[in-house]
């Protein structure tokens, strides 16, 4: 054994499982002839190759022979992942579904859905998206006629009966097609119009499979929201219920991949079931046997769609090489099984989730063992030395995705998967006990999911304290640039760190890069600015604006449409304490974000407008403060504030506002705020019949401002006298990218512009900070974040 792991690893079949998924993922952005053309050269130039390792062309030299069938697998890879996805690209590029998407026809489609349903926040106060991939059988168009079309298509639906669809039904939808983005093998996208119609119930296993999850689902019902969200996610990949401000956490801390089923799934609830079996002395066939009805049965659980497949092979793999005691074949079984899952579906090739389960899984193959042994011989117990080279050896395999991903690079990432370690085990294990024996036995259930909530709460613990220590993240490129630019340090470093003399070198380096770098970032992070006077965060197409009154304390005015969002604009300033949360309006795009102002924080008053629609909003605000012990009342009028650096007076609406195109909006509470001397201007939706009433009651002097907070996310309902009364040196957007609102209006920001304000908004710029500085004002901006989603 000892033998075995000193020898090199057997990367045979590494290039051709690295061709074919390289080949595939180049091909999804090719036409189907020009993947084929790729596969026939790479085929010419195999053959010719071939014939010149054989003899047939002359005696290569031994270089040549040495590393020509390493060539020769590198050309076959790109061969079968070229002609592969060129075989999927035509059948997806189907000129009568092309014709029909192109002119956004009305249809009838016959379906298969392929994945649970996906819930996606939309625009505030419209109904959620579901997402269902699906595949087409048949589609018949306006002219009645009927055409065979298996590709795979992405339906966007509404109506709530949608989401109790299971993978494998069979149905009838009619809505319009369109075209697909690319990218992948979706052939066209579906705007459902209405409720599906189900062609029969799907199979055994899908049914069993919903029996289980929602029996999990039920007996995490009675548990606190956030280790009770968790064990459903953990257990079977359903976040459904998984709160956005622990989503957030986990996001910051590196630890997302314990929300989706990924093959240490496989490898705790197939490990366990090996344990138990050598523990009852079964038989090397009895105990290989139990471990592959385990596996199947966990399938059926979590569902078999392609992701779970994927994950189970790479479960299987780690746990079929420690088995057979053989760990050097798993690497070579590790490229089999990508190459073979990339043939079968080379839309594999361009999934963030593959690469990191093949990364982590490569990881622990080739690094792990290598830095448990070099630990252990250092005198670092055995137990402690696995612990330590496991999560360090699966997130710097992994970091070049995630970093071309998130645009980060996180420091607390290692120590919190080693943290998590403990705890990840028995929360799957009781909960998949949980999820067997809820049809049967409720209570019992309900009895393993508390157990497991415990593991689950030290989970959401270290995710939670993790996110919130200082520079935990460090800022990286994005996109494919960042993610090798990364790859290729991480390489270079671990070549290096071979020779002793580098490997000092480098230690020292880092020592001393953190220890000069984390107190400057602790002391002067960069964000917030000194000196700040308003803030208005990046929290997608709705308003969050917050004024400072002391270190940790502020005025927040709207919540925005998100927690998780709202949670982390107040984290990033460094808010542990509100002061006052001031609602403008009861629109879900300023109070659905409710939830995270209050997450770890004491509010201690919220005010409200008078108008009291939408009822949805005001009966989430009003319920979330009195959880948190906070008093509400209306903003009537001459209503003052003064804490710290902060003042605040109502502007309006002078009056109820009625009959107007938008009542709400028309009796937004309008604010000016004074900090440190710097007058800002909150017009929240106020739209053109409440600017008039104000500009009728107030002074024209009196509206002249230093900051404006631009009304209704820069819509185009904005009264022209009222923007030149205000006169802003500054003009805040907040507005969210991609909206479909048309919003911020071209317009208006060319009046505000020509009126001599500075002009910023959050979709393009990021959170924005106006600073106060000898007299002068000035704009910082954090910055877009790729991973915020609209």
């Amino acid at each position: 054994m000892g033998e075995e792991q000193d020898r090199p690893p057997d990367l045979r079949l590494a290039g051709l499982a690295v061709a074919t998924w390289l080949t595939a993922l180049t091909g999804l952005h090719l036409s189907a002839p020009m993947g084929l053309l790729l596969a026939g050269a790479a085929a010419g130039l195999a053959g010719a190759l071939v014939a010149h390792l054989r003899g047939w062309l002359g005696r290569p030299p031994d270089s040549v022979r040495r590393y020509g069938w390493i060539a020769v697998a590198v050309l076959l890879g790109v061969v079968c992942g070229g002609a592969a996805t060129s075989a999927r690209l035509t059948a997806r590029d189907a000129a009568v579904i092309r014709t029909l998407a192109q002119t956004r026809a009305s249809v009838t489609a016959d379906l298969v859905v392929r994945d649970d349903p996906r819930p996606v926040r939309g625009a505030a106060g419209r109904p959620a998206m579901l997402l269902i991939s699906a595949d087409l059988v048949t589609v018949t168009g306006p002219d009645g006629r009927r055409v065979s079309a298996p590709i795979r298509t992405l339906v966007l639906a509404t109506d709530p009966a949608w989401r109790a669809l299971l993978p494998g039904q069979r149905l009838t939808a009619e809505g319009r097609l369109a075209e697909p983005r690319g990218g992948d093998l979706t052939g066209a996208v579906l705007s459902a119009t209405g409720p599906p119609t189900p062609r029969g119930a799907p199979g055994w296993a899908q049914r069993a499979a919903g029996t289980l999850r929602a029996g999990l689902q039920r007996a995490c019902t009675p548990l606190p929201d956030d280790p009770g969200g968790l064990l459903p996610g953990l257990v079977v990949g359903d976040t459904s219920r998984l709160p956005p401000a622990v989503e957030e956490d986990f996001r910051a801390t590196g630890m997302t991949h314990l929300n989706a089923v990924s093959g240490s799934n496989v490898a705790i609830v197939v490990g366990a079931v090996l344990l138990l079996a050598r523990w009852a002395r079964a038989g090397p066939r009895l105990a290989v046997a139990c471990c592959g009805l385990a596996l199947v049965g966990f399938v059926i659980l979590v569902r078999p769609s392609p992701s779970v497949v994927r994950a189970a092979t790479m479960g299987a793999i780690g746990l079929a090489a420690l088995a057979a005691g053989r760990p050097r074949v798993a690497l070579p079984a590790l490229a089999a099984a990508v190459t073979v899952l990339v043939l079968v579906d080379p839309e594999l090739a361009g999934d963030p989730g593959f690469a990191l389960s093949v990364l982590a899984t490569a990881g622990l193959l080739l690094l792990a063992p290598r830095w448990r042994d070099g630990l252990r011989r250092r005198g670092v117990p055995a137990g402690l030395a696995e612990a330590l080279a496991v999560p360090a050896a699966a997130q710097l395999a992994c970091g070049p995705v995630v970093a071309g991903l998130s645009s980060t690079v996180s420091l607390v990432a290692v120590p919190a998967n080693l943290l998590a370690v403990p705890a990840i085990a028995p929360a799957t294990v009781l909960g998949v006990v949980a999820a067997l024996l809820s049809p049967v036995w409720p209570a019992a259930a309900e009895f393993a999911a508390w157990l497991a909530s415990w593991p689950a709460w030290w989970l959401v613990s270290v995710a939670r304290y993790g996110a919130r220590l200082p520079a935990g993240t460090l800022p990286w490129p994005g996109g494919v640039a960042g993610g090798l630019l990364l790859a290729a340090l991480t390489v270079a470093l671990l070549v290096a760190v071979r020779r002793p003399v580098v490997r000092r070198l480098v230690a020292v380096v880092a020592v001393a890069a953190v220890l000069g770098a984390l107190p400057v970032r602790l002391v002067a992070s960069g964000w917030p600015p000194a000196g700040w006077v308003v803030a208005v965060c990046a929290v997608g197409q709705g308003d969050l604006v917050v004024l400072p009154v002391a270190a940790g304390r502020a005025v927040v005015v709207d919540a925005g449409p998100d927690p998780a969002a709202a949670d982390g604009c107040l984290r990033r300033l460094g808010v542990r304490q509100v002061s006052l949360l001031v609602v403008s309006h009861f629109h879900a795009d300023h109070t659905a974000g409710v939830t995270g102002v209050f997450r770890d924080r004491r509010v201690t008053a919220v005010v409200t407008p008078q108008w009291p629609e939408p009822a949805a909003g005001r009966e989430l605000v009003e319920v979330t403060a009195t959880v948190g012990g906070t008093p509400v009342r209306p903003a009537g009028d001459g209503w003052t504030f003064r804490d710290g650096r902060v003042e605040l007076g109502l502007l309006g609406p002078p009056y109820p506002m009625r009959g107007t195109r938008s009542d709400p909006n028309n009796n937004s509470v309008m604010l000016l705020a004074r900090v440190d001397g710097v007058r800002i201007l909150l017009a929240g939706d106020a739209e053109t019949e409440e600017q008039r009433a104000v500009l009728d009651r107030t002074p024209p002097d009196a509206l002249r401002v230093d900051v404006l907070k631009v009304a209704h996310h820069g819509s185009a309902y904005q009264d022209p006298t009222f923007l030149d009364a205000t006169r802003p040196a500054v003009a805040l957007v907040p507005v969210g990218v991609d909206n479909d609102y048309g919003h911020p209006s071209p317009a208006v920001l060319s009046r505000l512009a020509r009126g001599g304000a500075r002009v910023l908004r959050t979709d393009t710029q990021g959170d924005l900070a106006v600073v106060a500085a000898n007299g002068r004002l000035a704009v910082v901006a954090r910055g877009t974040d790729p991973g915020r989603r609209p």
